[in-house]
């Protein structure tokens, strides 16, 4: 087979489809010795031809420098080259929740679930509420919010910290409002957390998110989204 020249051009990762007319023999008329070609990464050099201005080297000699290969097919070649040196394909995706998020994340929601039935009891039963409590709770949630953020390494961990802030805003607003109207000495009706929106999407959102643990699948659920009012 007769050897082939071509333009240097270099793409890593990819194959380079020449048609055949381009080639030219070895060495042909009026061309004459360019140095030599080296590829960082790649020991070794191959000669060059210079002719017309431009530098060429043979396809073959070039294939076997950069541990590359050549395929034939009528008049076409195509050189495929190896991706360059220290180049790691980007890395897919990672689904489902990793083992350090989902231990933060139940650790999160333990403390959020004793906020509310702290909450809760104290309206159903028209007892006081330890402000110093609440706002233990509150910053022991932050805390857990914030190793839950940390632990996130998957694209449903980091989802799922969207969730557990919405959660925990949601929860804040909730107890912010009945401290409020304790402190306002208002009374509370008993019963007027049986039916309160923001209560029940809080609830809701809980059992959506241990359901997301079980499945190990991240779902959106509106009711982990933070509450406008």
């Amino acid at each position: 087979m007769k050897a082939r020249l071509a333009a240097i051009t270099v793409v890593f990762g990819a194959s380079i489809a020449i048609p055949g007319g381009s080639l030219a023999q070895a060495t042909p008329p009026g061309s004459q010795p360019g140095g030599t070609l080296s590829v960082k990464g790649h020991p070794g050099t191959t000669p060059l031809v210079e002719m017309n201005g431009r530098s060429y080297v043979d396809l073959e000699a070039l294939a076997r420098l950069m541990e590359g290969s050549l395929a034939y097919k009528q008049d076409q070649v195509t050189l495929t080259l190896p991706s360059a040196p220290g180049e790691a394909p980007a890395a897919e995706a990672k689904q489902g929740f990793s083992k350090p998020f989902v231990q933060a994340g139940i650790e999160q929601m333990a403390v959020i679930r004793e906020w509310r039935i702290e909450i809760v009891n104290a309206v159903q039963n028209n007892y006081p509420i330890s402000e110093d409590w609440v706002s233990s709770q509150r910053r022991l949630a932050e805390r857990n919010l914030k190793l839950a953020s940390a632990a996130a390494s998957t694209d449903d961990d980091r989802r799922g910290v969207s969730m557990l802030t919405a959660e925990f805003k949601n929860m804040q607003k909730l107890s912010d409002r009945i401290l409020a109207k304790r402190r306002q000495a208002s009374y509370i009706p008993p019963k007027s957390l049986n039916n309160d929106p923001l209560d029940q999407q809080i609830l809701a959102c809980s059992k959506s998110m241990a359901a997301m643990v079980a499945n190990n699948a991240f779902v959106d659920d509106a009711n982990c989204h933070e509450a406008r009012n």
